[in-house]
């Protein structure tokens, strides 16, 4: 009951939702992921324990049960769904069955007043007592530890599941934002069409990302990934060279660089030469993919720097906002 009622920040990503308690830091990190059992369409798991008891991803079919991902670019895609998982994770945070939070959260950067209201009646569904909104990319600068409030300009790019958010910032506000879809899990997409044009190997996304993340961990040597055969339908697996695993982000990174490109044709000229001087700063988990980083520098002509924790940026930004609810305030009067 000591916790009954404290302040939390939770950012509703589309792989992963985090929570913040005030005083305590990130208390959870779990997937976005709702298990269904395929007979009965009864929810019978969220988070970890949805994936632990899947036997497909993302919506493949399994023995048993179905995974459905409801959030999407911060928004809940099914709002039913999204309900439930966010009072199961309040919950489980506060172990509790009424807790009753008062709840700091991400609003997308451009977002429409229909948009707005979803986010909020996901919260106050879930049993929160109290939403207080920031925008996406303010969080993640302040997760970042970039000094939103003074006057240079700063870009954050954000690297998600489903897409990627470029923002620019100045004063504490949001001057230019852009949008493209495409993030962590184009890359993931990419790697399983390279297995199936050039192997004939239908590789589900569960093993594509397993790839992915081996090669990132391995920069030499080869990687081995299973699916079946497009012709036969039977079980195999390829060896597939690490540094072509890695090939296969190339295009994802371009619409990235695209992206940033025309965010920074919307800005005034003076915020244009601060970032060619500040360059950006990555967060997001797809900011974990080595030789990222370089192929921006090298597609944009200017520094870029991945935050210390990218994954958890968001988290900490909106964690920093809960430990200072008056910093809300002074980012909306600027």
């Amino acid at each position: 009951m000591s916790l009954l009622g404290r302040d939390l920040a939770i950012d509703l990503g589309a792989a992963g939702t985090r929570i913040y308690a005030k005083g305590r830091g990130i208390v959870l990190d779990e997937p976005s992921v709702v298990l269904r059992d395929r007979q009965t369409g009864r929810v019978v798991g969220f988070g970890a324990e949805a994936l632990d008891g899947a036997d497909g991803a993302d919506g493949a079919d399994g023995a048993d049960g179905e995974t459905y991902w409801p959030i999407s670019d911060g928004l809940p895609q099914d709002g039913e769904l999204a309900r439930r998982m966010i009072r199961h994770f309040l919950r489980k945070v506060h172990r509790h069955p009424f807790p009753r939070p008062r709840l700091v959260m991400a609003v997308p950067d451009e977002f429409t007043p229909i948009e707005r209201v979803a986010l909020r009646d996901a919260g106050f569904e879930a049993e929160a007592r109290g939403i207080l909104l920031v925008k996406h990319a303010i969080a993640a600068a302040l997760g970042a530890g970039l000094p939103v409030r003074d006057g240079a300009g700063h870009m954050v790019v954000d690297i998600g599941r489903d897409a990627t958010r470029v923002a620019v910032l100045s004063c504490g506000a949001v001057v230019a934002a852009g949008t493209v879809r495409g993030g962590g899990n184009a890359v993931t997409r990419a790697v399983a069409r390279l297995v199936e044009d050039e192997h004939g190997l239908l590789a589900d996304e569960r093993e594509a990302e397993s790839a992915k993340l081996r090669a990132t961990r391995e920069p030499t040597g080869n990687v081995l990934i299973r699916g079946r055969d497009a012709g036969t339908g039977e079980e195999r697996a390829v060896a597939l060279p690490a540094a072509r695993v890695r090939e296969a982000a190339v295009q994802p990174v371009e619409h990235i660089v695209r992206a940033a490109e025309y965010t920074m044709e919307r800005c005034p000229p003076e915020l244009t030469a601060d970032l060619g001087e500040r360059g950006m700063v990555l967060v997001g988990g797809g900011a974990l993919l080595p030789g990222l980083r370089r192929r921006l520098q090298e597609g944009l002509s200017m520094p870029v720097r991945r935050a210390e924790r990218p994954s958890d940026s968001v988290a900490l930004g909106l964690g920093r906002c809960v430990e200072d609810l008056g910093l809300i305030a002074k980012l909306r009067r600027r």
